[in-house]
């Protein structure tokens, strides 16, 4: 059996322009998906999910096979949970050279489904990864980049951009434009994360900008907007200018709620951490729920965000310099 793991991450600026060429800085966080892989002597494929924010599931299917999974959870809760790996067995099985491996798979996370902190490309990426070293290969974390993101363009409808999965591959901050995708310095930044518990629809989030850019041009010219924003947060980032970084966070997320993909959940917390000092704070990710990221060095945002009305969990996360890597059997139960 190979455990591998892949951290989350957060968007400093960028997302949703990022799918149309324009550039994004995502940055790992140490909030990790852990997936155990074991290759099995026939072609079925069994996963078990611990913590997906779910309440834990186990499945057993074959490709050849059209019945529903029998589980006691929701069809729609059992595709959330599986629809990523299985992308990341097709890819492990591709690299190996094994299109009939079986595999049974265990998935721990420490990070929310659908909340913008990159839950299926941390899952995606250490899936892949496992899978690929169960069966005796052992791929550069670009190579497991480009094999996740095609993963993802796959359960996205080709809607996916390469920023998830490969910050999650390489870890630390990186910065990605089109096909274009490196690794970038950074200083400490105190991120602080608040999450309302929710969850966005990711497809119906990024078809929303998609129309909205299509029939208005001030909607194209947003997301053009985006992109230039993330080239002057380049410069901030470089410099280390923490109080330019927080400015630009608050355009950046101005101008996701323009393209309407905020909610009044996201607006709480946002709110709530620039009032109690933030630098700055923007939504993460998708949007439509789930999480913000705020810059604070002080432990007053996060004091702020436990008080704040609909936000669930506030935390503080560090930059995680690690990528996808492999662990210890134990650290999957």
């Amino acid at each position: 059996m190979v455990v591998s793991s892949a951290p989350g991450k957060v968007y400093l600026f960028g997302e949703h322009a990022v799918v149309y060429g324009e550039p994004a800085v995502p940055c790992a966080i140490e909030l990790r998906a852990r997936v155990a892989v074991e290759a099995r002597d026939d072609d079925r494929i069994r996963v078990h999910a611990e913590d997906l924010s779910l309440n834990g599931f186990t499945v057993e299917y074959s490709d050849e096979s059209d019945d529903a999974p029998d589980v006691d959870v929701s069809e729609s809760l059992v595709r959330a949970g599986i629809e990523y790996i299985d992308a990341a067995v097709e890819q492990a099985r591709e690299a190996a050279g094994r299109p009939d491996a079986g595999f049974d798979i265990t998935i721990e996370s420490e990070i929310p489904l659908g909340a913008g902190l990159g839950s299926s490309a941390a899952v995606t990426v250490a899936g892949i990864d496992a899978g690929t070293r169960e069966l005796g290969v052992e791929l550069p974390p670009e190579e497991i980049a480009d094999r996740a993101y095609r993963a993802e363009l796959e359960v996205q409808d080709g809607e996916a951009s390469r920023a998830d999965t490969f910050c999650s591959a390489t870890g630390g901050a990186v910065r990605v434009e089109g096909d274009d995708c490196r690794a970038i310095d950074a200083p400490d930044l105190p991120f602080v994360i608040g999450f309302d518990g929710g969850a966005g629809d990711t497809g119906r989030l990024v078809a929303g900008v998609r129309a909205l850019r299509e029939e208005y041009d001030f909607a194209a010219d947003t997301v053009a907007g985006i992109g230039d924003l993330v080239r002057s947060g380049e410069d901030a980032l470089a410099a280390g200018d923490l109080d330019e970084l927080g400015e630009l966070m608050d355009f950046n997320h101005g101008l996701l709620e323009a393209l309407g993909v905020s909610s009044r959940s996201l607006d709480a917390m946002v709110w709530a951490a620039r009032d109690a000092g933030a630098l700055g704070a923007k939504l993460t990710g998708a949007g439509g729920g789930g999480c913000i990221v705020a810059l604070d060095p002080t432990d007053r945002t996060e004091t702020a965000l436990t008080f704040t009305p609909g936000c669930e969990d506030a935390f503080r996360a560090e930059l995680d310099t690690d990528g996808v890597r492999v662990e210890d059997e134990e650290d999957v139960r």
